[in-house]
């Protein structure tokens, strides 16, 4: 057909069936109709190089193709990882994935929800920690349960307490491993680069690797344990302040990887050795620092796993979607060369 935009009625025109039917046919509606109508139909719309207006796909089947992807920073590689796996996931199912990152504001994360809402999106994703505001939690529920009223479904890859299917990594125990391991290599002294105080994951972290050491009867110096960014920059600035103070722990435990680079990179600016003068653990196992030198011990969780297993429970359709699910995921300790026995230079 010579060109200019080609209308649903013209194809239903040219197929010689009511425009009712065409759409139900090009637009997705849950409506059946029989197999050669639909046929005649699609065939007319190619013919013509129809192309459907995602508005009125959305109109007739209460939904679109949008998956929406919430994220505190897409930068983070944390975030960055699991987002992947939930990407190939929807990708695979033909659906879009739109991305919304939230900066740490919890008002944002449930500003993002409520436009997907507004979207009538089919399915929402949200990767991180939830803040110890309990407040902050009922906003944001109170958001989900409206998406999920709505015939979405959404789910999450941080703790429990959402009514949200729920992909939980263990960050306490994978924490506590860590703390055993580092004791077994024969550390009895330690300090702990514990993130921003408001985060559960951090504190998760925090608690876990610390209750580890009580376990062993190794007690935590509270000035041992430094706050800040959750970030490579949080930890340089977290380790530089620890060092100035002369720390007397032989082993630095970072609660997340990219906090752990920075701190590494402070310890060099000191003039000091990874792991001849202090070792250094993080958590997470990202990708991206696997090339690190030395190399990080660390603890892994299966990222891209993770974001694949949480877009599935979203998309999942085998009716039995209305009791949220919960997924625990362990961590597994990696032992590289950022950590060696104290005073064995080298390592």
């Amino acid at each position: 057909m010579g060109g200019g935009y080609v209308t649903l009625e013209q194809v239903a025109q040219h197929a010689g069936v009511s425009l009712a039917t065409a759409s139900r046919v090009l637009n997705g509606s849950t409506r059946q109709v029989g197999r050669k109508l639909a046929e005649r139909v699609s065939a007319s719309a190619k013919e013509l190089g129809y192309l459907a207006n995602p508005s009125a796909q959305t109109l007739a089947r209460n939904t679109s193709c949008l998956v929406g992807l919430v994220v505190h920073d897409i930068a983070d590689p944390y975030s960055s990882s699991i987002a992947a796996g939930v990407a190939r996931v929807a990708e695979g199912e033909g659906l879009v994935v739109v991305l919304g990152t939230t900066g740490r504001v919890p008002a944002r994360e449930v500003t993002l929800m409520s436009t997907l809402r507004a979207h009538r999106a089919r399915a929402a994703v949200l990767i991180g920690s939830r803040t110890t505001d309990p407040a902050d939690l009922v906003r944001l529920g109170e958001e989900i349960s409206a998406l999920v009223k709505q015939g979405g479904s959404v789910a999450s890859v941080t703790q429990e307490g959402l009514p949200a299917h729920t992909v939980v990594p263990d960050n306490r125990g994978g924490a506590a491993d860590l703390a055993r391991h580092l004791i077994a290599q024969g550390h009895r002294r330690f300090a702990v680069l514990a993130g921003p105080t408001e985060l559960r994951t951090a504190l998760d972290r925090l608690d876990g690797f610390r209750s580890a050491l009580a376990g062993a009867g190794i007690a935590l110096a509270p000035s041992n344990v430094v706050h800040g960014g959750f970030t490579r920059d949080g930890g340089y600035e977290s380790a530089r302040r620890l060092l100035a103070a002369r720390t007397d722990a032989t082993c630095l435990f970072a609660v997340n990887d990219v906090m752990a680079t920075g701190a590494m990179a402070a310890v060099r600016d000191t003039g000091l050795r990874v792991p001849a003068d202090l070792s250094v653990a993080g958590f997470d196992d990202i990708p991206a620092l696997r090339d690190l030198t030395p190399g990080l011990t660390t603890v892994r969780l299966p990222l891209e796993w993770m974001g694949r297993e949480a877009a599935c429970l979203a998309l999942r359709e085998d009716g039995d979607t209305d009791e949220p699910t919960t997924v625990p995921v362990a961590g597994t300790v990696v032992e590289r060369e950022s950590t060696a026995p104290p005073g064995r230079p080298g390592g």
